[in-house]
């Protein structure tokens, strides 16, 4: 059993929630983290979420070493209804692997997941918190509501292709993946706790198990950081990873990013650092609104 330590992460700072769907006025990314937050982009909103990672690992045991970079890509479209989200997330390593005897060159994806996340509770709608315009006092009062998170699940498909060199089998294959989402907003709002508590590659021979916790603190309009906690465990493999970095706002629909992990444990040790881009599309939900205020316009123009 791997053990859990209490590490955090810092994201970008979210926005207040808009009326229509869960689109904020600024982008909402996952990215540098590993955690999948538990509100999606927002109805009709396409984000792309990618970046490039180098790598490098030693097996003190096996005496080998692996070093290379990779590309990772996530697609995410607020498809249907409010609370649904629809990702697909693609890692591609292109790397060498060197032993005592041989020196090995690998490139192929790490990871081929596509599924859909739906909220399943959102402890902010319908609420509105009030202010006491008597007293100073009351408005400072502790909020227990920060402790309510909103709630969501993942399902998806891992896809392993014919002879993946990273893969447990060497064989084709689809598997389940199924994940639960808390998220809370702690103290002034900057703090956001998420945590995803996962099972992937189920009903598989190498089944794993694991969590990822991170905390989210915006420092300012533009810049952000983060800590987080990954730990996973399976008969294929187990670890546990640490990882911080930063993010930048460029505008509204633009944010950059860089992060760097690393592990405790010698077999093998893992150090890898990468930087990276979010961009949302927000013209289909734009015309959206468009169209509904002008539906709302003729109905008064009607009365």
């Amino acid at each position: 059993m791997f053990p859990f330590k209490k590490i955090a992460l810092i994201a970008l700072f979210l926005a207040p929630f808009a009326h229509y769907g869960q689109f904020t006025d600024q982008i909402n990314s996952n990215r540098p983290g590993e955690t999948m937050s538990a509100y999606g982009v927002g109805k009709n909103i396409i984000q792309i979420e990618s970046g490039i990672y180098g790598i490098t690992s030693h097996h003190n045991l096996l005496n080998y070493d692996v070093n290379g970079f990779g590309l990772d890509a996530t697609i995410r479209w607020g498809a249907f209804l409010e609370r649904l989200e629809v990702i697909a997330d693609i890692q591609y390593q292109n790397d060498q692997l060197d032993s005592n005897f041989s020196s090995t060159k690998r490139a192929n994806f790490r990871q081929t997941n596509v599924g859909a996340k739906y909220l399943i509770y959102d402890p902010f709608k319908n609420y509105e918190k009030k202010v006491n315009i008597y007293s100073w006092n009351a408005n400072q009062k502790f909020n227990w509501r920060q402790f309510l998170p909103a709630v969501s699940l993942f399902a998806g498909a891992n896809f392993v292709f014919e002879g993946n060199p990273y893969a447990f089998s060497l064989k084709s294959s689809i598997s389940p993946k199924v994940m639960l989402i808390t998220q809370n907003h702690l103290g002034d709002g900057r703090w956001v706790f998420v945590t995803n508590i996962i099972a992937d590659y189920v009903g598989t021979d190498y089944p794993s198990y694991g969590y990822v916790v991170t905390l989210t603190r915006g420092f300012s309009k533009k810049w952000s950081g983060f800590i987080e906690n990954q730990g996973f465990n399976s008969d294929f493999y187990s670890d546990m990873l640490v990882r911080g970095g930063a993010a930048y706002l460029l505008s509204d629909n633009l944010q950059i990013d860089a992060s760097i992990s690393t592990n405790f444990k010698d077999t093998p040790t893992i150090l890898y650092g990468g930087f990276g881009v979010s961009w949302r599309y927000d013209g289909f939900y734009k015309k959206a609104m468009s169209r509904m205020k002008n539906a709302n316009k003729k109905k008064k123009s009607n009365r």
